[in-house]
């Protein structure tokens, strides 16, 4: 059979096909290290100024949403501009040096700096109020905030970790006026109770695995 490639073009492919190999494995380690500066998870993240939600939630009692306003109406969550912490620091603890920075950036009018804890690759789309109107409550993603003086991320937020509430959402979906509370516990029949939060809340189980939800 006559040979159909000659050599110095079998030579070429070889080389371009590398070059594809390189160039994918170079593509493969950028997007490992782009994941990688996420918090691992149990890791507390220190932030300047200290924020505690163990007090603030946990000891004072502030709902989530004082300060993550659009949680309920938005896709982000929403981080709470100084004048949301003013509120109450321009009268408590005003003179401590450890709230510096806030009074700082209230009078320039220059947005604190947070370290992102929770971060999802840019490829994921993923709305905080759907999943709020559909029952899904804060500590199932975030843990329980209310007891963390240093956030920490609790969950992998990876695929595999989202698939498994989407194949099965009676496991975690509660009653909406219990999306926010700190102390709920699934009951005992979580399953018979979550099946009809189902079809009260119209949540179609066939779509739940549409690759559209998340990737857009």
């Amino acid at each position: 059979m006559a040979q159909i490639f000659r050599p110095r073009s079998v030579l070429l492919l070889k080389l371009i096909a590398c070059l594809v190999l390189v160039l994918g494995f170079a593509l493969v380690l950028v997007w490992r290290v782009s994941i990688a500066q996420v918090p691992s998870i149990d890791a507390p993240v220190a932030q300047l100024p200290p924020f505690s939600h163990k007090h603030h939630v946990g000891d004072v009692g502030l709902d989530c949403r004082f300060c993550h306003a659009s949680v309920e109406t938005s896709a982000f969550a929403g981080i709470p501009p100084t004048s949301t912490c003013m509120t109450c620091h321009s009268q408590i603890f005003k003179d401590q040096k450890i709230l510096a920075p806030v009074f700082i950036s209230f009078r320039q009018e220059k947005p604190l700096h947070w370290i992102r804890v929770h971060k999802l690759p840019d490829f994921v789309y993923f709305n905080h109020s759907i999943h709020v109107a559909k029952g899904v409550g804060c500590s199932t993603c975030h843990g329980p905030v209310d007891q963390m003086a240093l956030i920490w991320r609790t969950q992998s937020l990876e695929m595999d970790w989202c698939l498994n509430c989407h194949r099965h959402p009676e496991n975690f979906v509660r009653p909406r006026e219990r999306v926010f509370d700190m102390d709920w516990r699934a009951p005992l029949d979580q399953i018979t109770r979550g099946k009809q939060l189902l079809v009260d809340y119209h949540i179609d189980t066939r779509r739940l695995l549409d690759c559209s939800n998340c990737h857009r």
